[in-house]
């Protein structure tokens, strides 16, 4: 079914996009789609009922951004590492990339006790993304040392700490991105919601370069989204069960947790163990897993604002326009809405 790019389209003014991270991170506003009822983040636990299963990404962000040079020319390159999982061959992102090609060798600054990484581009960058064979030195301690947080482009503001752009709940080093939905809890508001008898249980997804890549076909249809790869712990699996078994709701923090559950899906439940996402929600996708969702408002003709008109249908459109009407932040360090009801096409068969 033709899905036309133009369909996920709407103007988004710069002066709604968020430039500053609102402290604390719970201060952040929420919009609940179903009332289009305006609360705080910390309301959370009075949104939500006993039983309920919140599943977050535990990824922690990659310090991903590096300053490079090539040895050839002395010509200074932004590098983005992006995935690894083929390591040595990582899968890169380069700026400026209009002159590289395969063969290209590029030198990291020193890192601890001077040691240096060296990129050794193995194919053309294709739309400034190359694959690249990293070595000399460890990659994530290098990288740790000496490169920066991947903050998104459109951000100009500055942030107190680089752990304002990890989650409370990250452990398992590999995302370009945040999962963003989850900024905005804080350990306190984790220990209230416990004590509301909210269960919340993590799995893993690193965020990757569709992240990064517009849009840039006339048709949904003919974009191509990358596999990013995700693990969904035994635990994990065992609280979905769990949460089924007693009526409560499952509740994706996210758009990367809700492609690795219905990635995962066995049922109305999930399989634990680890695999690759390729998985492009679109509307018509009926969820299998997923009962509810908490998200940030995304840019325009974008994977994820197709992924929102997925769970609430046409009035996607509406629940944005009240947002914008009503001066939410959006993107990165914006606010965020709570996805409580499912459109009826997208709702799981009981």
């Amino acid at each position: 079914m033709p899905h036309p790019t133009a369909d996920f389209d709407y103007e988004l003014p710069p002066t709604a996009i968020a430039q500053e991270a609102i402290e604390p991170r719970d201060a952040s506003r929420l919009l609940v789609t179903s009332s289009l009822a305006d609360h705080r983040f910390s309301d959370l636990p009075d949104l939500l009922e006993p039983g309920d299963l919140l599943v977050v990404n535990r990824t922690r962000v990659r310090r991903a951004r590096l300053t490079t040079v090539r040895v050839d020319t002395g010509g200074q390159v932004e590098v983005l590492l992006l995935d690894g999982r083929d390591h040595p061959e990582w899968q890169v992102m380069l700026r400026p990339a209009r002159r590289l090609r395969s063969g290209a060798r590029l030198a990291s600054e020193p890192g601890p006790g001077g040691r240096r990484l060296t990129i050794d581009l193995v194919g053309d960058p294709v739309g400034g993304v190359a694959r690249a064979r990293i070595g000399g030195a460890d990659v994530e301690a290098v990288a740790a040392a000496i490169g920066s947080m991947p903050l998104p482009p459109y951000f100009h503001g500055e942030l107190r700490d680089d752990e304002r752009y990890q989650t409370v709940f990250a452990e398992v080093v590999g995302s370009a991105a945040a999962p963003t939905a989850a900024l905005h809890f804080t350990l306190d508001l984790v220990r209230r919601l416990e004590h509301a008898g909210v269960a919340i249980t993590a799995v893993d997804l690193e965020v990757g370069l569709d992240t990064f890549r517009p849009v840039t076909v006339d048709d949904l249809e003919d974009h191509h989204i990358h596999t990013e790869r995700y693990t969904i712990p035994v635990e994990a699996a065992r609280a979905i069960s769990d949460a089924r078994e007693h009526g409560g709701r499952v509740i994706a923090v996210g758009t990367t947790v809700v492609r690795t559950l219905e990635t995962a899906a066995s049922g109305s439940t999930v399989e634990p163990g680890a695999g690759v996402s390729d998985l492009f929600i679109v509307p018509g996708y009926r969820c299998s897993v997923v009962d509810a969702v908490l998200t940030n408002f995304h840019a325009p003709r974008t994977t994820l604002v197709a992924l929102v008109a997925a769970l609430l249908g046409p009035r996607w459109r509406e629940v944005y326009a009240a947002a914008l009407d009503r001066g939410y932040r959006f993107l990165s360090f914006g606010d965020a809405m709570f996805v409580d009801e499912l459109h009826p096409d997208a709702r799981r068969q009981e």
